[in-house]
């Protein structure tokens, strides 16, 4: 399957479920900024209190083919797979269909996911075994821990004011390359190491 990350800030979501496979489903579009909508006659404990506080939308009702007339993505997460087959069949052409029993049908899969800040890590096994697509991302957990956070951030406006401040393209090559390196990632003086180091450099291009 092709690995692609999907821009979903405002993009209609539509999850038929409302069971714990549907919240873990929801939980993990939540930060994207999605428009969620649930359709399920009941919900856990948490998509309850998501769609109180109005985070999400739900319908509580069973699953109509005009439930998912406008959604962008489609997650088939209940527990009738005749159900489950019934939605994928009610998607139109250029829906992306999620399902839950039956992931050789779906349109996509969700892998094993890791986030530190801006940094995202996914893992896959396409299927073979989800328990060590699970096992490779605890160790990827430890390898990539809460500092990667700060460091990325960053990196992220550092290259920013580099892309725009700098016309010499070997400077901005040299200063792009220098904070990607280990050194800048350990150390609690981003901001100053980069002010001398800019500095050394700045002179030597000149």
């Amino acid at each position: 399957m092709y690995p692609i990350m999907l821009q979903l800030k405002n993009k209609k979501v539509v999850v038929i479920g409302g069971g714990a496979i549907a919240e873990r489903k929801v939980l993990g579009l939540l930060p994207e900024k999605a428009k969620i909508t649930v359709v399920s006659p009941t919900v856990t404990a948490e998509l309850l209190k998501l769609a109180e506080a109005k985070n999400i939308q739900w319908h509580e009702k069973r699953f109509l083919k005009e439930d998912i007339q406008d959604a962008f993505l489609i997650f088939a997460a209940t527990d009738d797979p005749s159900l489950n087959s019934e939605i994928k069949l009610a998607a139109k052409e250029g829906q992306l269909v999620y399902m839950a029993d039956h992931p050789d049908e779906a349109d996509f899969k969700n892998p094993s996911l890791l986030k530190r800040g801006r940094l995202t890590i996914t893992v896959s096994t396409d299927g073979a075994s989800p328990i060590l697509a699970k096992k490779i991302k605890q160790q990827l957990e430890s390898q990539f821990d809460e500092r990667y956070e700060s460091y990325l951030d960053f990196l992220f406006q550092k290259r920013q004011w580099i892309l725009k401040e700098i016309e010499n393209p070997a400077l901005k090559r040299k200063l792009l390359i220098a904070i990607a390196q280990h050194e800048f990632f350990q150390t609690d003086n981003r901001e100053a190491e980069f002010e001398v180091l800019y500095g050394e450099l700045k002179d030597h291009f000149q």
